[in-house]
């Protein structure tokens, strides 16, 4: 199969007095990063039920691509920012895209 798009999904429960400045925060950090080459898309999920859990939905045109947004200011001001906020620490899951084709994205 060949190369497709890397999805990413990070999961993050933050704590309840936090989630306004996380949102806040995190809307920032998905708005550059959507203007990063190797980003194809960035969501923001809020769980409509419990508030405070996030699903962040980022995928990536390369394999290289999620080291590079690493080292970009505005993700590392997030990380930094919300660091305090969480309720545990986030946790993340790799998927290869298989629908819609990545020319598609």
């Amino acid at each position: 199969m060949p190369t497709s798009l890397l999805v990413v999904h990070v999961h993050v429960r933050v704590l309840p007095q936090h989630v306004d400045a996380f949102l806040q925060a995190t809307l920032a950090n998905a708005s550059a990063s959507v203007k990063e080459p190797g980003i194809a898309r960035f969501d923001v999920c809020q769980d409509t039920e419990d508030p405070t859990r996030f699903v962040l939905v980022e995928a990536y045109r390369s394999p290289d691509a999620p080291a590079a947004h690493k080292e970009t200011a505005h993700y590392l001001t997030w990380r930094d920012t919300v660091a305090p906020m969480m309720a545990e620490p986030r946790t993340a899951r790799r998927y290869a895209n298989r629908f819609p084709d990545d020319a598609g994205w």
